[in-house]
């Protein structure tokens, strides 16, 4: 299994995490806009995830909901700014933990030989503040998990 590459190099805005998969360009799109398999995939595997609402479409909104074990809530949210299956996804994307610091996020998926797909999810804060604030409290952790357990999913599903 390939590991996911997280890259967030000093003064710059951004965090991009890229991963390549096992799975046709088609599929992956289709599990990561799938409001059913979001909740087998998204985050760390101590949180359990609910997706609140899920349109996956231009101006269409989305809102999940994780709980860890003692019942904390972490909730995130945001507005699709565009949808090009199964090439791209466009998107807001706020920690209602840390209002305010809203994110673009960029999910682009390239097809590859041999049937694999590369996924770069490139995330643009708006200040420097705010992407720091996203490192120190996991966000590397918790997308590399997420990402290895997107793999696992997609394997299931070969």
């Amino acid at each position: 299994m390939t590991r996911s590459e997280i890259i967030a190099e000093p003064q710059k805005q951004e965090i991009i995490v890229t991963r390549v998969f096992d799975a046709p360009r088609e599929l992956v799109f289709r599990m990561y806009s799938d409001s059913k398999a979001i909740p087998k995939w998204w985050g760390p595997k101590y949180l359990t995830t609910v997706v609140e609402k899920m349109e996956v479409r231009k101006g269409g909104i989305w809102r999940f909901i994780q709980r860890d074990a003692d019942g904390n809530v972490h909730a995130f949210n945001g507005v699709y700014h565009d949808c090009v299956p199964p090439e791209k996804l466009v998107r807001t994307y706020e920690y209602e933990g840390n209002p305010g610091k809203v994110m673009l996020e960029t999910v682009t998926l390239e097809a590859l030989q041999e049937g694999r797909t590369k996924l770069t999810a490139h995330t643009v804060f708006q200040t420097m503040e705010a992407r720091n604030w996203m490192l120190r409290n996991g966000a590397e952790k918790g997308a590399s998990e997420g990402m290895d357990r997107f793999a696992e999913l997609l394997a299931t599903l070969r």
